[in-house]
């Protein structure tokens, strides 16, 4: 009897009512030919209904779909929209991640010209662990008029660059548009900012319009490589010369998916990827997880000098995000064994990222930026060697906030990808791993990235690089100080608790010049110290 009555289930019921419609239309319509017209619209509707209701009680792949025959699939549809239902329904003004809607709001607003202002008082609760600010001062500074630059070349350099200290962060071509390429580019023409290419080679659309270029090379030596994927000096040189690049970055990892490589599907690897990389066409391009022109801290020196020679004199560093303690001071070590040091290193955090990493990678492998910057900035000064090394900072960078926290820790200039995204127009789906980016910035569908019209975004590109460097001027100035090098970490506070503050001087203590030559009590650095060994990036023992 329960078996008979299951038709009748909830479950079932929409299944039995869609036979059961379809049924009565077909018997109606055979017998009044007259009204099989008027039936035929609703008769193949409830026919398909009832069509997808029976394959779903045969499918054997979602077990859902057979115990709910059609009625399951608005479950399949909710699931589909919910991250559009959250945003655009659910989501406060301080919620929404990565970025909330609050600060994706500045982003747009800045770079659109519009106000940029809030009104009735923060909607932080300003008593919350966590909560951060700066100190501003009695004695507030003139406004600076001139915007901020530094330069970056040590003593080894010839062609030293002075750079922005807001530019765009490495992002490749394939992982972005060529349209969204071509906007970037351009507008850090016309704001005198840097570029930095990605991995994925300098390619024509980073040559187009002539901006200032960083020329990152990872793992794949991509628009650098032999045809067996090592390192081809003659190729390299002949770009690096260029004058549009300023500086040459070697990638060690970034703060996505740190210590793991990439695989960019044959499918996607058309033919001006092909070129740019350097890679043959419809072949799956691979990104090995290590680098294989170099294997230990002293040779990875010897490399980045390589790559300064090769350049003629212009600015050589690396980028990382910071895992094994001791791995960095292998490479300080090694700095001070071979007297080759960079011109720059770019921290990037595990909170950064623009692409797609599994989630284990995602949310748990690698340091956050503000510990990497402090990390590395502490190591230079320990070994004497912060003077001639300028830092950067990636990771989740958006505002002028975001950038005197970076600065005040021990970063020199930042780097931003998803808050230049954003001034392009990309409106946070979480779809840039599907190549169907409602926005056409991450997307290689020509149909799609048409959407992205270049020379309004141009202007967005501009606007939002020139508002946010005006603000943090205005912070700066209201802090007392003339430029943000000299942010310190005493600027800056954090709320322990309800009745607890401490500055981030206590939060991010600093070593003293030579500490680590010295010997270091310090139990952050002085066991690592221990451990790191300039000819290999295995501990001691």
């Amino acid at each position: 009897m329960e078996t008979l009555m299951l038709p009748f289930s909830p479950r079932f019921i929409v299944l039995t009512i869609c036979a059961v419609v379809t049924a009565l239309l077909l018997g109606i319509g055979i017998v009044d030919h007259k009204a099989f017209d008027l039936v035929l619209a609703p008769l193949l509707i409830f026919g398909a209904l009832t069509l997808l209701g029976v394959r779903d009680l045969v499918q054997k792949s979602h077990a859902v779909l057979r115990n709910y025959p059609i009625a399951a699939h608005l479950r399949f549809l909710l699931e589909d929209i919910r991250p559009e239902l959250r945003q655009y329904f659910f989501e406060g003004e301080k919620d929404g991640a990565p970025f909330s809607r609050d600060k994706r709001a500045v982003v747009y607003q800045r770079a659109k010209r519009q106000l940029d202002k809030r009104p009735f008082g923060t909607q932080y609760n300003v008593y919350e662990e966590g909560y951060e600010w700066v100190r501003h001062s009695m004695a507030p500074r003139p406004l600076a008029t001139a915007p901020f630059r530094i330069t970056i070349g040590g003593p080894d350099c010839t062609h030293p660059y002075s750079a922005s200290v807001f530019n765009i962060s490495a992002m490749s071509f394939g992982a972005l548009s060529p349209n969204a390429i071509r906007a970037l580019n351009k507008g850090a023409f016309m704001g005198r900012f840097a570029h930095d290419t990605g991995e994925g080679g300098y390619s024509p659309y980073h040559r187009e319009n002539g901006g200032d270029i960083i020329w990152e090379v990872g793992s794949g030596y991509f628009g650098c490589r032999n045809s067996d994927g090592t390192f081809n000096r003659d190729k390299f040189a002949e770009s690096a010369r260029l004058p549009q690049v300023k500086m040459v970055e070697l990638k060690l990892s970034q703060g996505a998916k740190p210590g793991h490589g990439g695989v960019l599907p044959g499918a996607k690897v058309n033919a001006e990827i092909a070129r740019t990389r350097g890679v043959p066409q419809g072949v799956d391009c691979i990104s090995p997880s290590a680098h294989s022109a170099f294997a230990t801290p002293i040779e990875m020196m010897r490399f980045i000098h390589e790559m300064r020679r090769l350049s003629g004199g212009k600015p050589a560093g690396f980028k990382l995000c910071v895992g094994h303690p001791w791995e960095f001071l292998a490479i300080c070590k090694a700095m001070l064994e071979t007297g080759l040091y960079p011109d720059f290193i770019v921290i990037d955090g595990n909170e950064g990222g623009t692409g797609a990493a599994p989630l284990e990678f995602m949310d748990h492998l690698g340091m956050p930026m503000r510990e990497g910057v402090s990390f590395v900035h502490n190591a230079l000064v320990g070994i004497n060697a912060r003077d001639r090394i300028k830092l950067g900072a990636s990771g989740k960078i958006a505002t002028a906030f975001d950038m005197a926290r970076a600065m005040a820790i021990g970063a020199d200039w930042c780097n931003s990808a998803r808050g230049f995204m954003f001034a392009l127009g990309c409106i946070q789906s979480l779809s840039c791993h599907t190549d169907r980016c409602p926005t056409g910035v991450t997307s290689q569908d020509p149909i799609r990235n048409r959407a992205l019209v270049v020379p309004h975004k141009i202007e967005r590109v501009y606007n939002y690089h020139h508002a946010t460097l005006h603000a943090l001027a205005e912070l700066i100035a209201a802090a007392g100080l003339e430029h943000p090098q000299d942010l310190r970490p005493i600027h800056f506070s954090q709320r322990k608790s309800t009745t607890e503050v401490a500055s981030f001087a206590k939060l991010y203590p600093a070593l003293r010049p030579g500490e680590l030559l010295e010997g270091t009590e310090d139990t952050r650095y002085r066991d690592a110290w221990k451990m790191a060994r300039p000819d290999a990036f295995q501990p001691v023992g």
